[in-house]
């Protein structure tokens, strides 16, 4: 029979990958990343919206030429204005009334903008009351902030709770690492990008946590059925019966991600990057990219995280003892695996697969295997009589 191939055997769950073995070089790779993250986060920082650290934005009709020629006559603008002030971030917004350039800058008092306003409007032979001038406060920034910051909490503490009921604590603590990990190399790519921190950002930030949370309940469930009465099993350590669990449910998280990540592509690379919506880029890279992360972190450091806090624990480290003496013991010779004859002294090795075949061919002389058929004695007609005819006996 052909071997498998590695997708069939994977579907199975047969594909033998030892992920749970290689954790060290798993929590070396998830190190080095967070240290490259905390790098970003030091030397490039977050380029915060005016959302956040307060700002003005002009919207200029797209009717009147080119991106990079607004932004020019913008920056030309705010030069005349005085003030000191820059411009942050250009994009062109799609709205009701047609397409239009968002001019975004540093924050400028009612005068500096109002001188900014009429100047574009000149460059741009429009009237002023065609461009639309607003403010926008730092304030209102530190709120969302304090808000989502408060419910990053209130949800990792429901879902510790949630896990905690539905699992044990030490599951609990290893979701919940993978979590934090996930939204750390999150936001260090976000930062090593230099994408605008908008309200999308945190909205995004937020809806990763739920989808990495999904991802890691699922190979949890299977984990916790592996291990139930672990300790009476002789054959098995409980890294081992994790490792299956991955094995077992890698394709099913698989086949998740990829379908959660086709329409976060299409928005990101697509509607941003194609069609132009700048305001979809920042929500779109914080899903693709999180629920990328999300993926690989819930099979290749929780569970990982979770056989090294259970491994901690007592009567698992009594079984594991066990076990590995029991595979040293069947290495030396010293026991027979459970199922296979003891070989005796001058006995040639036995191929197994031979073995089996012997035992299932007939022996010489032994009656064909079949149903044999029904009668009296056996073959004879019911009644006797041999080959006399079958009439009554008088």
């Amino acid at each position: 029979m052909a071997r498998s191939g590695l997708a069939t055997r994977l579907y199975r769950g047969e594909a033998g990958l030892d992920v749970v073995g290689r954790r060290k070089l798993w929590f070396s790779v998830a190190g080095v990343l967070v240290l490259l993250a905390i790098l970003s986060f030091l030397v490039s920082g977050f380029k915060l919206g005016i959302e956040f650290s307060g700002g003005n934005s002009f919207q200029v009709p797209a009717s009147v030429g080119t991106l990079e020629r607004t932004e020019t006559v913008t920056e030309e603008a705010l030069a005349s204005a005085g003030g000191g002030a820059e411009l942050v971030t250009a994009q062109e917004v799609g709205g009701p009334s047609g397409n239009f350039y968002e001019m975004r800058t540093s924050e400028l008092d009612a005068e500096e903008a109002e001188a900014v306003k009429v100047a574009l409007a000149e460059e741009f032979g429009l009237n002023a009351d065609q461009i639309s001038a607003n403010r926008v406060s730092s304030a209102w920034g530190s709120q969302v902030t304090s808000r989502a910051v408060l419910g990053l909490f209130i949800f990792v503490a429901l879902v510790t709770v949630y896990l905690v009921l539905r699992f044990e604590w030490r599951m609990a603590a290893a979701a919940v690492g993978s979590l934090f990990l996930n939204l750390v190399l999150t936001a260090g790519i976000y930062s090593a990008i230099g994408f605008e921190v908008t309200p999308s950002t945190v909205i995004g930030f937020l809806t990763i946590l739920g989808f990495a949370l999904y991802d890691v309940v699922v190979v949890f469930d299977k984990v916790q059925e592996n291990v139930r009465g672990i300790t009476a099993n002789n054959n098995q350590t409980y890294g081992d019966a994790a490792n299956l669990a991955v094995n077992q449910s890698l394709m099913r998280s698989l086949n998740t991600s990829v379908v959660a990540l086709l329409p976060v592509g299409g928005l990101l690379f697509i509607g941003a990057g194609l069609l132009g919506a700048g305001t979809l880029k920042d929500l779109g890279l914080v899903l693709f990219v999180g629920m990328a992360v999300a993926f690989l972190t819930s099979i290749l450091v929780a569970t990982p995280l979770l056989v090294v806090l259970k491994n901690q624990e007592p009567r698992i480290q009594a079984h594991n003892k066990r076990i590995e003496a029991r595979r040293g013991a069947i290495a030396r010779g010293e026991v027979t695996p459970k199922g296979t004859a003891k070989p005796t002294e001058g006995d040639e090795p036995v191929d197994p697969e031979a073995a089996a075949l012997a035992g299932a061919a007939p022996k010489v002389g032994a009656r064909p295997a079949g149903k044999r058929p029904t009668g009296a004695r056996g073959g004879r007609p019911a009644g006797g009589g041999g080959n006399r005819p079958g009439g009554k006996r008088r």
